[in-house]
């Protein structure tokens, strides 16, 4: 196997999945999201020395076709330059994971949230959560100093996804305190999937049959208690809803998240996933692709770039996750459900030595250092959680 090959399979399998990108763009879009992987940096100059090495060419040669990959059409040398759509890319993103997704799974947990870089930029991100990690599929880049509103951005990357998983599958939301909004809920319903919103306590809920509302707070007013029924929430712009509660010795407040699943069907310990979407905002920053360290100021720039950290994340990941999906049972698994080592362990799955981040990463290392082809993973999600092992990550305040 040639030095080049493994960057070929790539450049094929991104093609493959990303159909609607002409040839140049989805060929410069493997470049980049290969080279990251390979330097473990998102820099232009260090992926682009890294890709002139392996392909016996000039540096700065390799570096601007990397930079106009990113550059409005008006910025980039020669008449027929495009700029690269990457709204397009979103449902596309999604239909890949989905393709790598394990058949005998018809569950997917997303999560809305928001990342910072400096002064510089505000990243609104949809992420589909797996195994500790989150891997972006639709994003909006804005001046994290412009004042305005985040609602037309949610709504616009939300209305991208419609019809675009099977109806079959059951899809749940997950945000923060922070995010919560009548009209947000509305929205990913009317994309046919279910909010799973965490609230704040102070407002109040009526459960059904009941005639008048009473404080949120009530209804799990001590640690180690646990409520679950359906009725409406807010007297001002109520919500009709079913209501999970729960508080857990070790969190500061209870869990109290509103959803349009039937109480039978959900658990407010789902909720602990939308913890990994920090681990993506980790993973894109001094983590792995030192996002942090980004020259560019141009929010759609940014917006184009984020397409290749997506990319190289969902390959990683998905190449990680495997690995970790057949990790063989460890001692502790095999004790009896009843052992005294359990009972004191707070440990209910193996425990990862690596991320499914780091570890995806090694392995497609390991291969090409082989000389082998390289791995493309597959998707092999874990049972959803049903405890509180988690605690609630701070906050952030939101516009």
């Amino acid at each position: 196997m040639s030095r080049h090959d493994g960057l070929y399979q790539w450049v094929t399998t991104v093609a493959t999945h990303l159909p609607h990108l002409s040839k140049p763009q989805a060929t410069v879009l493997a470049f980049w999201s290969f080279g990251m992987v390979m330097v473990g940096s998102c820099g232009c100059t260090t992926v682009a020395v890294f890709l002139a090495k392996l392909l016996n060419q000039k540096d700065n040669t390799v570096r601007q076709r990397l930079r106009e990959w990113y550059q409005d059409a008006a910025d980039k040398r020669g008449d027929q330059r495009q700029t690269l759509e990457v709204t397009p890319c979103f449902a596309s993103l999604l239909r890949w994971i989905l393709r790598w997704w394990d058949w005998k799974e018809h569950r997917l947990a997303l999560a809305l949230d928001a990342t910072t870089l400096g002064q510089r930029f505000t990243v609104l991100v949809i992420s589909v959560l797996y195994r500790s990690c989150a891997i972006p599929v639709a994003w909006v880049v804005v001046p994290a100093t412009t004042p305005g509103k985040w609602k037309p951005h949610w709504l616009k990357l939300l209305a991208l996804f419609e019809a675009s998983v099977p109806a079959t599958w059951t899809v749940i939301v997950l945000a923060d305190r922070g995010l919560y909004a009548r009209w947000l809920y509305r929205q990913v319903q009317r994309v046919g999937w279910h909010p799973f919103f965490r609230i704040n306590h102070g407002g109040k809920f009526r459960p059904c049959g009941h005639n008048s509302f009473q404080l949120l707070s009530t209804l799990v007013p001590t640690v180690d208690t646990q409520w679950c029924g359906q009725g409406t929430c807010f007297k001002t712009q109520p919500l009709a809803c079913t209501l999970l509660a729960r508080w857990d010795a070790g969190h500061t407040d209870p869990w109290l998240i509103v959803t349009d699943l039937a109480p039978e069907q959900a658990h407010v310990c789902w909720y602990a996933m939308r913890a990994w979407i920090e681990c993506d905002f980790k993973d894109t920053k001094r983590g792995g692709w030192q996002w942090q360290q980004t020259q560019i100021n141009d929010p759609a720039r940014a917006e184009r770039f984020w397409l290749a950290i997506a990319v190289a994340t969902l390959w990683v990941v998905s190449v990680g996750g495997e690995v970790d999906a057949t990790v063989p049972a460890s001692s502790f698994d095999e004790l009896p459900a009843t052992h005294i080592a359990r009972r004191h362990s707070p440990r209910r799955s193996h425990l990862r030595q690596l991320s499914c981040f780091r570890q995806g990463r090694l392995e497609i290392l390991v291969a090409l250092l082989a000389g082998v082809k390289i791995p493309l993973g597959h998707f092999f999600p874990e049972p959803w959680p049903d405890s509180l092992l988690v605690k609630v990550h701070s906050e952030k305040t939101y516009p």
